[in-house]
């Protein structure tokens, strides 16, 4: 049960002053969320100081002033087209209040003519005369401590005015009483910190620009009470999954053998270290958890196939989960290719898949007689019964949550767990994702894989690289090409790659293909089929090629208006290319002019192929925020936490979370109370839930 001293925080928008149900919609698109809290944790972005009150002559253009004026005359419009005019003034001159499609009984009610009035606002010097046009803040002169002498300025959508949000906000706050301190009292001290919601309201009251940077006392506060709640929720996980008592798998390895002794290349030293640390897992009672983390083609799958082997080998069966269809049919072709000399018994099983053939896959899969059941979200559904789940392996984990990776493995008797990302995440953010495991990194390229030759070219030479592309072809190449992050929206990427592929197709004709993500699962396999196997020589594609699609023959990969890419996206994008026998392009067609931050980015590209480093430059160059975009790398989207601002409050977070649980598991001490406080007020009440006296 949530503590009922954060049900207000709780509450609908709709509860707090002047959020009816048509602004609702508006404040939850700027709030990031449905509750009350989710405003608390809505930052200003800039400050208006109000502080500057000259007389009417004086004030300059383009600045905010706060002036004392008398009210001369009301001149109303005598069109819909033409603005309300007010003419004030004091002893040094007189200026236009102007209003667009403003009331007039409202108006003259505000601004009665000959009363004196606070008006408050940006001032425009337009055809010789001074104007302000609709003034932020109109008082009377006993009401002028209303108007604020510092303002924070908030991110705004069109249809809702600053003043309703700050209403808004200003009532979020009124509901955030004081909480029962859950940080440690002596770190506290040290860091110089005040209490929760002191800190919550000089959020909100900045003082000056030096108030709204990530390093101020208030925001690091803050910022670290958001990151102890993500580490105290991933490490109550691990603790879960922990006590959960796990099983001994141990194979004989005469399946592996067979495997490794028929793959066409060698295991790097990276990839038999992978396998060490998993047999070592597998091997104890307890559960596995474990993250594969590898770049893109570092031979995450094969790994995963000799782990699985060894499920098989003990008796007992074995599944991926993959995110997307596409995906899964890889990994089924790619697992069916290495495990036949060994005769494992591999099925698929995916949404696509119904009737009498799903009935005989499911059946299959009660009585034992599959070995490997590769598929997507599928996998779990209620009536996918194993005989004897040994081990859930999870790619791609970070479009899957924490709960969906819980229910694959629920689905066998205290099943181990691997997952695997070709999403390389820097060393210091790995803590915020994936807090609750252990980790083994594919740091080595398989032997015989070439480098991809990087070049970078402005858009000027587009016809150039065209060309290029003519000539590639004709020598029996296949091309992908990336068309340009327009914004985040599917819709207008789809209609930059279409345009391309307009552009090309009267280049090359039928032999140009497009694929994009608003196209239908069965429809895009096809266009991908036909770019691998068949006649198509040229894909045009927007990100959906991102992650997973292997096409050996692909050796030039085109990315239109680079610039416009983060780092690790870029080097997504090249793993795409290169795995094959011949040597590879990518070319990296960039607009002009190019910012300082773009340029670093291509520059890295060039220079290296390793996916760690080009994470942590990524991560230094663009922030967290940005890194893949959160939403794709599976990163927490932080609200006050901002990295790498306050990454070493991460570490700080991580071990305060150790300590506390191994001293409290249960969280029932009076600190605990307050921690469990904590998670709630984060949205952590599932975590919660899994503490036995909670």
């Amino acid at each position: 049960m949530r503590p009922a001293i954060l049900n207000p925080l709780f509450a609908p928008l709709t509860s707090l002053p002047g959020v009816g149900p048509k602004l609702a919609p508006l404040v939850e698109r700027v709030a990031g969320g449905k509750h009350v809290a989710d405003l608390l944790w809505l930052r200003p972005h800039a400050l208006i100081d109000r502080r500057f009150m000259p007389t009417v002559a004086q004030a300059p253009d383009g600045q905010v002033a706060t002036l004392r004026v008398t009210v001369d005359k009301h001149l109303p419009s005598d069109t819909k087209r033409r603005p309300y005019r007010i003419r004030c003034s004091d002893a040094t001159g007189f200026l236009h209040l102007v209003y667009f499609h403003a009331r007039e009984d409202w108006l003259r009610k505000q601004l009665p003519e000959g009363a004196e009035r606070i008006v408050s606002g940006k001032v425009e010097h337009f055809n010789n005369e001074i104007q302000i046009t609709h003034p932020d803040h109109v008082v009377p002169l006993d009401r002028a401590d209303e108007i604020p002498a510092i303002e924070p300025v908030y991110p705004l959508t069109a249809g809702l005015a600053p003043r309703v949000l700050a209403k808004a906000i200003a009532g979020a706050l009124a509901r955030a009483a004081e909480l029962p301190e859950w940080d440690d009292p002596a770190f506290l001290k040290r860091e110089g910190w005040t209490g929760w919601r002191a800190a919550l309201g000089a959020l909100h009251a900045p003082h000056s620009e030096a108030d709204l940077g990530p390093e101020t006392k208030v925001r690091r506060r803050l910022a670290y009470d958001e990151l102890l709640s993500n580490q105290l929720a991933l490490a109550l996980v691990r603790a879960r999954l922990r006590r959960q008592k796990g099983r001994t798998i141990r194979g004989d390895g005469h399946l592996r053998k067979t495997i490794v002794d028929a793959l066409p290349f060698a295991l790097t030293g990276a990839q038999i270290r992978a396998l060490a640390e998993i047999d070592a897992d597998m091997a104890s009672p307890l559960r596995m958890l474990r993250l594969l983390q590898g770049d893109v083609g570092s031979g995450k799958t094969v790994v995963a196939l000799l782990a699985m082997a060894a499920s098989v080998e003990a008796g007992a069966q074995a599944a991926l989960m993959a995110p997307t269809e596409l995906l899964a049919h890889q990994h089924m072709a790619t697992l069916e290719q290495f495990a036949a000399p060994a005769k494992l018994r591999l099925a698929r099983l995916t949404g696509r898949d119904k009737g009498k053939g799903r009935d005989a896959t499911l059946a299959a899969l009660a009585a034992g007689e599959i070995d490997i059941l590769v598929g997507t979200h599928a996998l779990f559904q209620e009536d996918v019964e194993f005989r004897d789940l040994a081990l859930a392996v999870i790619d791609e984990q970070h479009r899957f949550g924490v709960h969906q990776r819980l229910d694959l493995a629920a689905k066998g008797k205290a099943a181990d767990m691997l997952v695997m990302t070709a999403t390389p995440i820097p060393r210091t953010l790995m803590l915020t994702a994936y807090g609750d495991m252990d980790v083994s990194r594919l740091d080595e390229k398989p032997a015989g894989r070439k480098p991809v030759d990087t070049r970078v070219i402005p858009l000027t030479r587009l016809t150039e690289v065209v060309g290029a592309i003519h000539r590639a072809v004709d020598a029996g190449a296949k091309v992908y090409w990336v068309c340009p992050l327009v914004e985040e929206s599917e819709k207008t990427d789809l209609a930059a790659a279409e345009e391309r592929h307009a552009a090309l197709a009267r280049e090359f004709g039928e032999r140009v293909g497009l694929v994009h993500g608003r196209m239908k699962a069965p429809a895009r396999d096809k266009a991908m089929a036909r770019f691998a196997g068949g006649d198509m020589a040229v894909l045009v594609a927007t990100m959906v090629i991102e992650v997973g699609v292997d096409v050996p023959q692909a050796t030039v990969m085109v990315v239109e208006r680079a610039e416009r890419f983060g780092l690790a996206q870029l080097h997504q994008l090249r793993g795409r290319i290169g795995r094959g026998e011949r040597p590879s392009s990518c070319l990296l067609v960039y607009g002009e002019p190019l910012g300082e931050t773009a340029r670093d980015r291509l520059h890295i590209l060039r220079e290296t192929e390793d996916g760690f480093r080009i994470a942590e430059e990524d991560l230094r160059l663009r922030g967290a925020g940005e890194l893949l975009g959160t939403r794709q790398s599976g990163l927490p989207e932080f609200r006050l936490a901002e990295l790498p601002a306050h990454i070493e409050l991460v570490a700080t977070a991580r071990d305060d979370a150790r300590l506390i649980l191994a001293a409290d598991p249960e969280l029932t001490s009076p600190r605990g109370q307050a921690l469990r406080t904590l998670l709630y007020l984060w949205g952590e009440d599932a975590q919660v839930a899994t503490l036995r006296s909670g």
